[in-house]
């Protein structure tokens, strides 16, 4: 892990720098999460792809202002990212979801009962999550699909750390009313 950490210090240095493969590297790394958080913040493909694009435009033009401090670049790609998604809601006001949510990263292949009975699951969760507020439910995203911590959370968020852990125990809280109340 440490390695990895030093590759990734080593690159962000490197783009600092203006070379170009070390921005495609890190493009590679870590597109799939930044295009999957997006497209499960703005419910469909194509507004989710250009958020993707604009993230990475913008962290090509910033990377010279980016510092380490206690989170990983990751987290602060995914406070453009953030910041990019807020943006578009303010714009759209409002937004219906075109399609299913997709998978989180590093998903297994089911058989198609196990499918079938996660799709049950996964919809009623989801159904669950939107009576959720805004807030809590991007908490939950970044803490329980993307596995970020409560600081990377509260980087990407513009929150404190206390304020990301009270969100999600509000939010834990009102998913565990509402399911005792469908029980």
């Amino acid at each position: 892990m440490a390695s990895e950490t030093e590759d990734v210090r080593a690159l962000v240095e490197r783009a600092k720098q203006g070379d170009r493969e070390a921005f495609e590297d890190l493009y590679l790394l870590h597109f799939d999460r930044i295009y999957s958080y997006l497209q499960m913040s703005v419910g469909n493909k194509h507004d989710a792809e250009d958020l993707t694009n604009q993230t990475f435009v913008k962290m090509i033009e910033s990377i010279d202002r980016f510092e380490w401090r206690k989170v990983p670049i990751s987290a602060w790609l995914f406070r453009i990212a953030h910041n990019l998604a807020m943006d578009h809601f303010r714009s759209r006001k409002r937004w219906q979801p075109e399609e299913e949510p997709p998978e989180p990263p590093g998903s297994v292949e089911r058989s198609a009962e196990d499918e079938a009975f996660h799709a049950m699951g996964e919809r009623s969760m989801f159904d669950l999550i939107e009576n959720l507020s805004e807030e809590q439910q991007q908490v939950l995203t970044l803490k329980f699909v993307f596995d970020f911590s409560n600081a990377e959370v509260g980087t990407i968020l513009g929150k404190s750390e206390g304020a990301v852990k009270s969100l999600q125990h509000r939010a834990l809280g009102s998913l565990q009313r509402q399911l005792a109340k469908a029980s």
